[in-house]
């Protein structure tokens, strides 16, 4: 018992002078994750406002700051065909970005998808306007959940619709 003490009080004295102090493993766990997250949101930033240069959108958003506060983004063309979905989709859908690329945001739709919501939501991408609403969806394995839509009609340069997008987080 003594050995251990001793140990635990030359360690104590040893990190004491170090410059940088040790961390505990489950600490650098904690970080590795965050900072993963961290770095798909800058990379999908990137290609997001990549993208919006090539299509000459109009309008510019703070992708990164959108994706930082754990929203997933979700960008159709005119006909509402996915042509991009944020890395973090995978977390509230159990999809990944790939397996919905070309696919219509209906797939996440089901049973207990309210069809009055969907109405004033299609109503609104008909007319081009943005809307704000929460709507059932079901994940991947079936699971339900609430999900909060903000969408906007995107222009180009010369007023003409280009795209939709949609910041969507799990409510």
């Amino acid at each position: 018992m003594t050995d251990l003490y001793d140990y635990d009080e030359a360690f104590s004295r040893y990190s004491k002078s170090l410059e940088n102090r040790p961390m505990p493993l489950h600490s650098w766990d904690l970080f590795s994750n965050h900072f993963d997250k961290f770095k798909a949101s800058l990379y999908d930033g990137k290609k997001l406002e990549t993208f919006a240069k090539k299509h000459h959108w109009n309008r510019n958003w703070n992708f990164t700051n959108e994706l930082q506060q754990e929203n997933v983004i979700v960008i159709t063309d005119t006909n509402l065909n996915i042509v991009f979905a944020s890395q973090n989709i995978i977390e509230m859908t159990g999809y990944s970005s790939e397996e919905i690329i070309g696919q219509n945001p209906k797939m996440f739709q089901g049973k207990e998808t309210s069809l009055e919501e969907l109405q004033l939501i299609r109503k609104a991408i008909q007319l081009q306007e943005p809307f704000d609403k929460t709507i059932v969806n079901y994940k991947k394995n079936g699971e339900r959940y609430l999900c909060h839509i903000k969408g906007f009609p995107v222009f180009n340069a010369k007023n003409e619709l280009v795209n939709f997008v949609a910041f969507e987080k799990a409510a």
